[in-house]
């Protein structure tokens, strides 16, 4: 079993298509609510942390600027997610380089829930 604590880690088992993942800690909720929200909002979430996300990215090229660009673009996933969430969202997809992940995930049953711990079983 394959249990996490952090975003990255979180991003790895993914990227690794873990079959299971339990997810530990406060990201616990994070990814509940990531699960939770409905396919109309995912699609605008999504949106809003990809274009974070890529700017982030190019932070080196741009000297850092678009670091402060890529969480003021995030607003509308911010709105759907909650600031905590959205946070976590971009950061997972930084460790994996890209959003792609965020949709693996949403891929993924949860099977097992309480007040310590998820469990994602990947369908």
């Amino acid at each position: 079993m394959n249990t996490v604590r952090t975003e990255k880690e979180l991003a790895k088992q993914i990227e690794n298509n873990a079959d299971i993942i339990v997810i530990e800690g406060s990201l616990k909720d994070k990814v509940i609510r990531i699960k939770a929200t409905g396919k109309a909002a995912w699609i605008v979430a999504i949106g809003a942390i990809g274009v974070a996300v890529a700017s982030f990215l190019s932070a080196p090229a741009t000297g850092g600027v678009s670091t402060v660009s890529s969480f003021v673009g995030a607003s509308a996933a911010v709105t759907t997610l909650g600031l905590s969430t959205t946070t976590s969202a971009i950061l997972i997809a930084i460790a994996s380089g890209g959003v792609g992940v965020l949709n693996k995930l949403r891929d993924y049953d949860i099977v097992e829930e309480n007040d310590k711990r998820v469990k994602l079983k990947r369908n």
